[in-house]
C-alpha cells in the first residue's frame, strides 16, 4: 500500500529545480514538497518565499516530514544531514555520489541500526536505473563485470572534440555554459565523479565497500589533438570508461581511465551527455543500458523514481553483501595502454611489462604496451601532473603473474 510522502528538500539548484519540475508534472505519486532548505533565502526563485528556509532544524525536526531529499553540493554537510535524518527515523533520498562513496559503510550500518532507508539511484549514471537493476535483476546472477560511461559532462566534451573538431578548451566552456560541467570541472574531467559512482556500483555488484582513494582514476584533461587523430586512424573513439570486473573466483578489480573504444563496442555510439552501462553475466550474457547522464531533469527523474519507491517503503537489501562471496580487491592486473607524450622524461617511472609498439614523429610520440594497474596506482598523483595522456588500448584485463620491478620492467626511453 502506498504511503503519502511529505518531503523536506535540501538544495534548490539545477537538480532540485529539476525534481520540482518532474514531480509537478507527474501523476499517480502521493508526494509533496513541504519545505526547502537553501543557503540564501533572499535569492529570487520561482516558488513562493514560504517554501524556503535557511534553518536545517526546521526540516529535520518537523514530525510531519517523513522523507528527506538531499541535493546539495557539500559532501560533508550532506553526510551530516543524511546521517542525522536516518538516526531520527526519516527515510532519505540522495544524489550526492561523493558523500555516498566516501561514507557508504557508515550509511549501511545506520540503515540497519535504525530501520530506515537511504535510496540513491540518482547518484550514479543519471537517468539509468543501474543500482536497482543490480539489486533486483542481478541479485543472484553470476556477475562478470560492469563497465561504462558514467559521466555525461566528459562524454559531451569528448563528443564535441571528436565529431565536431572542437578544441578541448572550447568544448569544456560549452559544457559549463549548458550546466553539464561545474566552474571547477576537475571532478568531471579528472575522472573523480565517475570514480565515486564506480565505488557505489561496486558495492551493489560484488558486496564490497571500496574507498575512492584506493582506486586508480585518470581523466581527460591532458587530451591532445594527436590522441584524437590516433583514435580516428584506428577506427576508435576515446571515452572515459569505468570498469569493475571479476577476475576469478576470489578477486576483482576496478579503475577509471580513458579507453580507445572500438566500433563493435556498444559504448562507441554513446555520445554527448549520455551515459552507457554494459553489464556482463553468466546466464543473461551482456546487456546494455543508455540514458541521459547530465542535466537537471534527467537527474531529477532518477530522484523522483526513488521518491516513488519510498511510497512503497522500498529499501536496498544489499544482497551481494549478504551473500558474502569473500571476493578480494586486487590491483595486480595487466592492462594494455596507449600513452602519448612530448618529452622522454615524462615516461620515467612508467613500469612497462612489455612494449608492443612505439612511434616517434615530429609532432607526436606514443607508446603502446602492458603495465600493471598496481604501478599506475603507485604513480597516480605524479602521472596527473605530467604532459601525458593514458588510455586503455584493449578492454581485456588479466591477472599479473608478477609485479614489474626494476629487474623486469621495460625501459622505453
Amino acid at each position: 500500500m502506498k504511503k503519502e510522502i511529505r518531503i523536506g528538500l535540501f538544495g534548490f539548484g539545477c537538480v532540485g529545480q529539476g525534481l520540482y519540475d518532474v514531480l509537478n508534472e507527474s501523476r499517480g505519486i502521493r508526494a509533496e514538497i513541504r519545505k526547502i532548505a537553501v543557503k540564501h533565502a533572499d535569492k529570487p526563485r520561482k516558488l513562493p518565499a514560504h517554501f524556503f528556509t535557511t534553518d536545517a532544524d526546521e526540516i529535520l525536526d518537523d514530525p510531519e516530514i517523513n522523507l528527506i531529499v538531499e541535493l546539495i553540493n557539500d559532501p560533508d554537510a550532506a553526510f551530516d544531514i543524511v546521517s542525522r535524518a536516518l538516526r531520527s527515523g526519516k527515510d532519505v533520498v540522495s544524489a550526492n555520489k561523493k558523500m555516498i562513496a566516501e561514507h557508504l559503510p557508515e550509511l549501511y550500518e545506520l540503515q540497519k541500526q535504525y530501520g530506515t532507508s537511504l535510496l540513491y539511484e540518482a547518484s550514479s549514471c543519471g537517468s539509468i536505473p543501474i543500482i536497482r537493476t543490480l539489486e533486483e535483476y542481478y541479485d543472484n546472477e553470476l556477475l562478470f563485470g560492469v563497465s561504462g560511461i558514467f559521466n555525461g559532462s566528459s562524454n559531451y566534451i569528448l563528443t564535441k572534440v571528436y565529431q565536431e573538431g572542437s578544441t578541448y578548451e572550447a568544448a569544456l566552456r560549452q559544457a559549463q555554459e549548458l550546466g553539464f560541467a561545474e566552474t571547477d570541472p576537475t571532478l568531471d574531467v579528472g575522472g573523480f565523479d565517475p570514480l565515486y559512482k564506480l565505488c557505489i556500483i561496486t558495492a551493489h555488484s560484488y558486496g564490497t565497500f571500496i574507498k575512492p582513494e584506493e582506486v586508480f582514476n585518470f581523466g581527460i584533461q591532458s587530451l591532445a589533438a594527436q590522441d584524437i587523430r590516433y583514435a580516428k586512424e584506428k577506427g576508435c573513439k576515446i571515452k572515459l570508461v569505468c570498469t569493475v570486473r571479476k577476475l576469478n573466483g576470489s578477486c576483482f578489480t576496478l579503475f577509471v581511465m580513458p579507453q580507445l573504444v572500438r566500433s563493435d563496442d556498444p559504448l562507441f555510439l554513446v555520445d554527448r551527455e549520455n551515459n552507457g552501462v554494459v553489464v556482463e553475466a553468466a546466464f543473461s550474457d551482456k546487456q546494455f543500458f543508455q540514458g541521459k547522464g547530465a542535466g537537471g531533469h534527467p537527474t531529477g527523474s532518477a530522484v523522483l523514481s526513488d521518491i516513488s519507491a519510498s511510497t512503497y517503503e522500498y529499501r536496498y537489501e544489499y544482497k551481494k553483501i549478504a551473500q558474502n562471496e569473500g571476493l578480494e580487491y586486487t590491483r595486480d592486473v595487466n592492462l594494455e595502454v596507449y600513452v602519448s607524450y612530448e618529452r622522454e622524461e615524462d615516461l620515467e617511472g612508467l613500469e612497462f611489462v612489455e612494449v608492443l609498439e612505439r612511434y616517434q614523429g615530429r609532432q607526436s610520440h606514443y607508446v603502446i604496451g602492458t603495465v600493471t594497474l598496481a604501478s599506475l596506482y603507485r604513480h597516480k598523483e605524479d602521472l596527473r601532473t605530467r604532459n601525458i595522456f593514458i588510455a586503455l588500448n584493449q578492454p581485456k584485463v588479466t591477472l599479473a603473474e608478477t609485479q614489474p620491478a626494476e629487474a623486469n620492467a621495460v625501459a622505453v626511453s
